[in-house]
């Protein structure tokens, strides 16, 4: 069983990962600490950016020759192939380390095998320590390798009684500054964001992170317009940000040199005729690496992937405002029939932001197994 010492090193550990989100893709985050043979802090170190060193490489050689018998506390399983930096199983066996303590095994098949190929060269791991955490501080990556699209975020601003915008269509601004400088941050750890051509159209978005630090490079800008209605004129077509376009079939091109800021991409219709097929975009977009995605779009785009059952997280900044009668609603769509069939969330967090409110909700679904902590 993990000591008392390994369970603070782990919360360390998680600790240290979350300074990855936002820079790491397409790579997880993890965080990585190292005990010496009595239980002191001597080395830590987090996965900063893709193709740079790992945590247990970076925690291993903070520690130095301190690390000999000693324990390596890790939020992800110890990586078992050589990709862009050698493995880490190997790392840990040339430093002398003689216990690894992992909170989630990693999925990815090529780096997966780090604990087996661990014990099979006499070292004591135990798996499972934190699990639940680990899972949640790298759940965009996490559901990106197990379900092979990106994982999906869908962000919305929204009056106490629900609403999006006055009956006229305007929503600037019904959230406060501190709550849009939060946005931008959500933007800013994301690979992409996503609108309909209706909000292009509605309010020509830049689709930008500008209050918050970017330190992997503008997120993608995509617009799924099935008709290709965006107009050449469009912010989302300058040159601050890369751009995709995805149309279905039946659109017409036109002139490619209106879209000069953006790659077209086109894919199937959805199976009711209205809008581009959101699997094949979200299939597309992780075969370009993109592992996490803001969706922004209108109340009407966000109900076509909620009832997709595409949504993984959602994050609602509720304002102090009254809006009534027929204000614009923050979701739209077919919805539920009846309460027993509507979708259940499960709220995480409620944070103030400003004069507003975040909410942070998950899907309520059955719990994976886990693989019990184990140490042989």
């Amino acid at each position: 069983m993990a000591s008392q010492a390994e369970y603070a090193a782990m919360r360390r550990a998680l600790a240290l990962a979350g300074r990855g989100l936002g820079t790491t893709s397409p790579n997880p985050v993890v965080g990585a600490v190292v005990l010496d043979i009595v239980g002191t802090v001597v080395g830590e170190g987090f996965h900063v950016k893709a193709g740079g060193p790992h945590a247990e490489v970076l925690a291993l050689a903070a520690a130095g020759p301190r690390a000999q018998n000693g324990t390596c506390v890790v939020t992800l399983e110890p990586c078992n192939h050589t990709g862009r930096t050698p493995p880490c199983v190997q790392a840990l066996l040339d430093a002398g380390i003689a216990r690894v303590v992992v909170a989630v095994r990693d999925p990815f098949g090529p780096a997966a095998g780090g604990v087996e190929a661990l014990r099979a060269a006499g070292l004591e791991v135990e798996v499972g320590v934190l699990a639940a955490e680990a899972e949640r501080v790298n759940e965009a990556w996490l559901t990106s390798v197990r379900t092979g699209r990106p994982f999906v975020t869908w962000k919305y601003a929204a009056s106490l009684d629900g609403r999006s915008a006055a009956v006229d269509g305007t929503s600037q601004w019904i959230t406060g500054p501190a709550a849009r400088a939060d946005v931008h941050r959500l933007r800013a750890e994301c690979d992409a964001v996503i609108v309909g051509s209706g909000t292009v159209l509605a309010d020509d978005p830049a689709l930008t992170v500008r209050d918050a630090p970017v330190r992997h490079g503008q997120p993608l800008r995509v617009v799924l317009d099935s008709g290709l209605r965006t107009p050449p004129t469009a912010r989302v077509l300058d040159d601050t940000a890369p751009t995709l376009i995805f149309k279905a079939p039946g659109a017409v091109d036109g002139d490619p040199r209106l879209y000069e800021g953006a790659k077209i991409v086109t894919v199937p219709q959805a199976a009711d005729g209205t809008g581009v097929d959101l699997h094949a975009v979200l299939a597309e977009l992780h075969s370009r690496q993109v592992v996490s995605v803001l969706l922004e779009g209108g109340p009407r785009l966000a109900g076509s992937f909620l009832a997709a059952g595409l949504v993984d997280r959602v994050v609602g900044y509720v304002a102090p405002v009254l809006i009534g009668g027929d204000g614009l609603p923050a979701l739209a769509g077919p919805g539920a029939p009846t309460i027993e069939a509507a979708r259940r969330f499960r709220l995480d967090e409620i944070t103030p932001v400003g004069p507003d409110v975040r909410l942070v909700a998950r899907p309520v679904v059955p719990s994976a197994p886990r693989e019990p902590a184990v140490e042989n």
